[in-house]
């Protein structure tokens, strides 16, 4: 019986071609970043928008009562005082009694009230961010040094329950409202381009 020797098929280790493996990752990391480079203004657009009807609905409840911070019959507009309540119950930090001389006062609640709305405003139209972020971090710095969440303890020895020494929501909103300036969100969703090229503005470019 005659045997044929067939030959011998050896497949061996096949490994992927490293350039196309490469060319494959590079236009991946490509299409992701093209895609965050493209969602990245909406999603700005989105906490601008957001940021300024947190500013604006402060505005609008304290003037009308609404009856969520402020209980109906009381707002500015009902003869109460958008500032009394909360800078006469400051009871730590260092301008705790500045803060209680500045209570209620006429020109404490207009300078309050137009922040709140100016800054709201711009925010929501998508102009003047970097006035509305230097307005906005002066507002938030004075708030967070009311609360003062570096203490331990209240003026009259109880504990003032602080949940962070530093980075509360004061801290939190002053840098949203500085990264939103810095990087020109009002452009989409917003006013922004038409509010840059006015005369006025582009003359005066603190106005951006």
């Amino acid at each position: 019986m005659a045997v044929h020797d067939h030959p011998h098929r050896h497949p061996g280790l096949r490994f992927p071609s490293l350039r196309r493996s490469g060319t494959a990752s590079s236009s991946t990391e490509a299409s992701a970043a093209a895609t965050a480079t493209a969602t990245s203004p909406y999603v700005l657009a989105v906490l601008r928008i957001l940021t300024g009807f947190v500013f604006l609905w402060a505005f609008l409840d304290k003037t009308f009562g609404f009856g969520y911070a402020t209980p109906s019959g009381k707002g500015w507009i009902d003869g109460g005082s958008p500032t009394k309540g909360f800078l006469s119950g400051v009871a730590a930090g260092p301008m705790e009694s500045t803060f209680h001389d500045w209570a209620g006062a006429g020109w404490a609640d207009w300078l309050f009230m137009l922040g709140l709305l100016g800054v709201g405003l711009a925010l929501i139209a998508g102009i003047g961010l970097r006035l509305a972020a230097v307005a906005g971090t002066a507002m938030m710095a004075l708030m967070w040094i009311a609360e003062w969440p570096p203490a331990k303890h209240l003026s009259d020895g109880s504990v003032s329950m602080s949940t962070n020494p530093f980075a509360d929501y004061h801290v939190v909103y002053a840098i949203v409202l500085i990264a939103l300036a810095a990087a020109g969100a009002g452009a989409t969703w917003g006013l922004g381009r038409a509010w840059a090229r006015l005369p006025f503005v582009s003359r005066h470019r603190w106005l951006m």
